[in-house]
């Protein structure tokens, strides 16, 4: 395996984690101001971008990974973030509905990555 195989998920790993604080770390924050959370959002998702733009470029470029393979990869990796953030951070519990749609794109993965001929 080499390190365009291995590099881009665990560059889109990163980019979610920060990601996903951008879009909902402040909302343990109720008393920031709306201006505030929006500028420190757009901080973190700077680097984010720094994350996500070369892990896509690397495994596509790479020929890796098609651009449908990494948008469900990037996908599967986003939902699995969020279900350990919503636990770890909002306190939310997990539901069996969202593990029901989790094992749906789980599913989509296996599809995406099934040969065509």
């Amino acid at each position: 395996m080499t390190p365009s195989h291995f590099l881009p998920p665990l560059m889109l790993i990163g980019s979610n984690i920060l990601m996903t604080w951008a879009w909902y770390g402040h909302l343990k924050r109720p008393g920031w101001a709306m201006w505030m959370a929006i500028l420190i959002s757009w901080g973190i998702a700077f680097f984010e971008y720094c994350l996500a733009v070369p892990a896509n470029r690397i495994g596509y470029e790479s020929g890796a990974y098609t651009g449908q393979q990494l948008k469900v990869m990037q996908e599967v990796i986003t939902l699995s973030v969020f279900a350990g953030f919503s636990v770890m951070v909002l306190g939310e519990p997990l539901r069996w509905t969202y593990l029901a749609a989790m094992l749906c794109l789980v599913a989509a993965v296996v599809f995406i990555f099934l040969p065509v001929d």
